[in-house]
């Protein structure tokens, strides 16, 4: 009998949305010839509900809770979670929890689960309440216990311990929330900061993780200083020249930006005794204020702050460690992550998105200095209490002293996340080190709950099963995933790789390798016409789980094992020998496309832009005889190219935005009369875009002349660093990249007009062979994009509950209507799809413009023949309307690749 696992992810916390990416990726690595996953979504009001599969796909809790019909009305169009309905009674919760699940109360849990793997953050989370809760009904938990979870949430009480205890932390003060308010002298607490702690310092909540609350200090500047605080009380003051110095689009940002719970201080908020629920009546109460004669507005989150933590800035190495319990119950910290960021904030946006940021493992010291590191970290695991796991962040300065500053009990389990990166050092998977955890909960937990007999059963149970899975393991079908290459998406791509490569693991059928596409000179984004030499790497599962691209790049062409590494192996082989493969940790070799056929019996293109999109690698594969996903080599030399796709559908009497191609020569030898030549066809503002890059790369709204020039001169410039006043000019982000490139497109900015309705959408698809062998297309229903800038960004389509989707779109409130013109579309797409020679599966991005008398114009944007595959995109949500888990979804398009080989072996036989 399999164990069955309740995953309990969601939460009341800021970190929500990181929870419930987290739970998503322990739903589908749970290895399932052991456990049955059971989804338990946590939601802001405190209930638990048996949340229906298809809603985990969702790549926002937004996307889905509340309900679409729940969503208050919003003039513009703020995305909002439910705590921003108003304060529902039990009554009125119930009706939003039947939309998406069943309400379970607590006590009935017991009846339903073995074993409970916490993915929740923060407040009710993290901090031993929840944890009460499951040993109070006896149910076992992964992680810490109730101590040590209540010490681990609390910063300040952390430090105090710490100090306790001998270790080295940095020097800190702290602010309770009533002293603050209650002062008017804030001078007093910014002398006694500067006095014990330093005018460099950090300013955090003491309760939050993943960045939020968070400011950096550098400056002598009390003003400065105050926002810090207030920002980390999640107060903001807000001053009517502030107010009035922004248009009407800027009030709306700053809305927005305020609302997130992330960013901003979050929703409800208090203004006086007033309690404000929806940003759309903070917007009208704000403005009403001003007219009133107010001078300055406070804002206060209603999940606001106790107390907050200042301590000293420390000026070394960054470092976060995993530290788990070994074979023997003993602590022992994995290999030791560096994050190199300098002195910017290690923020969200830099934490989840990848490619922003820098994690070098193990961390570039010493091997002397790296065990000191370790020992400190087992030392404070020990000293707090902790069980089963933990991360432990600090820093080590130039003299080597080791300063510990934020012991966690959890830590985020998105696919790069510290916890999976640091154990595929030592050889685990993600699927293999979600079972250590939960067999070694199970230990904590009869130490802890003492005389329960139940639990000494189900140990005895997993051990067992584990023994026998291993024993019994089949053989499975071998599949190549490539990923990685040096387009502006490689970063993307190693996502998108990694997700197909988790699914295909934790499965019964497939066995998947996988396989890095790395360019033989530095990355680069050009290579619009095949120029680039590239080879294939294999490599292990230490290089899957790095943190981006150009990290597996590095460590695939200077590979060399580190020494501590191999010691901590060693230190673990008692787990890796129960858990792991051998084959998990061999080093990476080249192969060649020849290679590859005699290693594997199929390949899943996980690669974006060039080369992967163009037709280039099919091309290959087909000389070697490998089946492969998506369309074949012709197709995807058209849809690489975005103009001339457009061109082919527009030839085909379908609409497109009108288009034109800049080209560098033509620019270079007259900039003037190729801007008069421009502005013949096209108005500001128009959209400027790469002609062969997808994911949102450089797609940019061009207002007037000099952002034109601008976008001219970095897309035309000759070396990879920006020209920094052009990059200031598009608002481009740090560490954003922007591709270098021989020509760019110029699309008109498709408006609503005269429409009485008007959405941007995403819709996917799967083909299929009928009975007499002819495709037919699986149109799904299309998801509606909603944006928060000028166009859809890089973090709203893959950052874990960045952006919103609302699947499926919402064409009309009138549900025949709706029915009505969802058809419509849906044959639009499978047009151009049939029109292009589709194959496999694609993702076509369109607007709609919707007329009274249910008439709909789908206008195209661009047609991926390999979309994105991370686990937050919309494919997967609208696959899940058709009844497809991810792994039913890749096993489709996979096996579609099969029968296209067969099919045209045969056909070539018969010639």
């Amino acid at each position: 009998m399999k164990l069955r696992i309740g995953i309990i992810f969601g939460g009341t916390s800021r970190e929500r949305e990181v929870s419930f990416a987290g739970g998503r990726t322990v739903y589908d690595n749970l290895d399932k010839s052991l456990f049955e996953p059971i989804p338990f979504f946590a939601d802001s009001f405190g209930n638990f509900i048996l949340i229906n599969w298809e809603f985990i796909y969702k790549g926002s809790i937004r996307d889905f809770y509340p309900p679409v019909e729940f969503i208050p009305a919003s003039p513009n169009e703020f995305q909002v979670y439910a705590e921003s309905i108003g304060e529902l009674n039990l009554q009125e919760q119930n009706k939003l929890i039947n939309e998406i699940g069943t309400r379970v109360e607590p006590s009935d849990l017991v009846n339903q689960i073995d074993f409970a793997f916490l993915c929740l953050h923060g407040s009710d989370g993290e901090d031993g309440r929840i944890q009460g809760l499951l040993e109070y009904y006896r149910i076992p938990y992964s992680g810490s216990g109730i101590l040590s979870s209540s010490i681990g949430m609390n910063k300040a009480i952390q430090k105090q311990l710490m100090a306790n205890a001998g270790f080295n932390i940095p020097e800190f003060i702290t602010i309770s929330r009533n002293n603050w308010l209650n002062t008017t002298d804030k001078k007093s607490f910014y002398k006694g900061v500067k006095n014990k702690v330093g005018i460099q310092c950090v300013v955090k909540s003491a309760n939050q993780g993943s960045s939020i609350g968070v400011s950096v200090l550098s400056e002598d500047d009390l003003e400065k200083f105050t926002n810090a605080v207030n920002r980390s009380f999640f107060i903001y003051r807000l001053n009517k020249t502030e107010w009035e110095r922004l248009n009407h689009d800027d009030k709306i940002d700053f809305i927005r930006t305020l609302c997130d719970i992330r960013e901003g201080i979050g929703i409800p908020v208090k203004i006086k005794s007033r309690i404000i629920f929806h940003p759309e009546e903070l917007f009208s109460v704000i403005r009403q204020m001003f007219a009133e004669n107010e001078n300055e507005i406070v804002i206060e989150s209603v999940d606001g702050e106790s107390e907050i933590l200042i301590e000293e800035f420390i000026d070394g190495k960054e470092f976060s460690c995993i530290v788990i319990e070994n074979a023997d119950g003993a602590p022992v910290t994995l290999p030791p992550t560096e994050i190199r960021k300098g002195k910017e904030l290690f923020d969200y946006r830099s934490k989840y998105l990848p490619g922003l940021s820098r994690k070098i493992t193990p961390i570039n010291l010493p091997d002397r200095e790296i065990n000191t590191i370790r020992k400190e970290c087992e030392r404070l695991f020990t000293s707090l209490c902790f069980n089963v796991y933990a991360r432990i962040d600090g820093f080590i300065n130039k003299e080597g002293k080791v300063l510990l500053n934020d012991p966690n009990t959890t830590s985020g389990m998105m696919p790069s996340s510290f916890f999976f990166h640091q154990a595929a050092e030592i050889g685990l998977n993600p699927s293999q080190f979600i079972t250590y955890i939960i067999r070694t909960s199970l230990n904590a937990r009869i130490r802890d709950f003492k005389n329960y007999k139940q639990l000494p059963a189900l140990l005895i149970t997993l051990d067992r099963q584990i023994s026998e899975s291993k024993k019994s393991a089949k053989a499975k079908i071998k599949i190549a995933v490539i990923m990685g290459g040096y387009s502006t998406e490689r970063h993307i791509s190693v996502e998108s790789g990694r997700n197909v490569y988790e699914k295909l693991s934790s499965s019964e059928k497939y066995e998947p390798i996988p396989v890095f596409l790395v360019s033989s000179g530095p990355n680069v984004s050009g290579g619009q016409n095949g120029d680039i030499e590239y080879s294939l790497y294999k490599i292990p599962i230490n290089l899957l789980l790095k943190d981006n691209a150009d990290d597996i790049k590095e460590k695939i062409l200077h590979y060399e094992p580190h020494p501590i590494i191999e010691k901590i192996i060693a230190e673990c082989s008692k787990i890796t020998n129960v858990y792991a493969s051998t084959k998990n940790l061999e080093s990476p070799r080249k192969v060649s496309y020849a290679d590859l056929a005699n290693l594997v019996e199929g390949v899943f293109i996980a690669l974006h832009g060039r080369p992967g999109e163009d037709g280039e690698v099919q091309s290959e594969l087909i000389k070697i005889g490998l089946p492969f996903n998506g369309s074949g080599v012709e197709t995807s030399q058209i849809t690489i190219d975005k103009f001339r796709t457009n061109e082919m559908i527009m030839n085909e009497g379908m609409h497109a935005a009108n288009h034109l191609i800049v080209h560098e020569d033509e620019w270079n030898r007259d900039p003037a009369a190729l801007e008069e030549k421009v502005l013949k066809h096209f108005h500001f503002p128009f959209i400027a875009k790469p002609v062969d890059d997808g994911c949102s790369s450089a797609v940019k709204l061009i207002r007037n002349e000099n952002e034109l020039h601008a976008f001219a001169e970095l897309m035309f410039r000759k070396t990879q660093e920006l020209v920094s006043g052009a990059a200031s000019l598009l608002k481009i982000k740090p560490k954003e990249e922007f591709p270098q490139k021989k020509n760019f497109l110029i699309e008109e900015l498709i408006a609503k007009k005269n429409a009485s309705h008007f959405l941007e959408i995403t819709g996917g698809m799967l083909t299929h062979f009928d009975e007499n062998g002819k495709i037919s297309y699986e149109v799904f229903e299309a998801s509606e994009a909603l944006s928060g800038g000028d166009v859809l960004s890089l973090e709203e389509k893959f950052l874990a509950g960045e952006g919103q989707n609302i699947t499926p779109a919402r064409y009309s409130q009138d549900a025949i209507k709706n029915r009505i013109i969802s058809d419509k579309v849906k044959a639009e797409l499978e047009k151009a799809a049939i029109i292009l020679n589709i194959e496999g599966y694609a993702r076509i991005d369109a607007f709609v413009r919707i007329y009274n008398d249910d008439n709909a114009d789908v206008l195209f944007i661009e047609v991926n023949s390999l979309p994105g595959m991370t686990p937050a995109t919309c494919i997967f949500h609208q696959a899940a309307i058709a009844h497809y888990k991810p792994y039913d979804f890749i096993d489709r398009i996979l096996e579609y690749g099969f029968k296209r080989k067969i099919k045209n072996t045969t056909a070539t036989e018969r010639s």
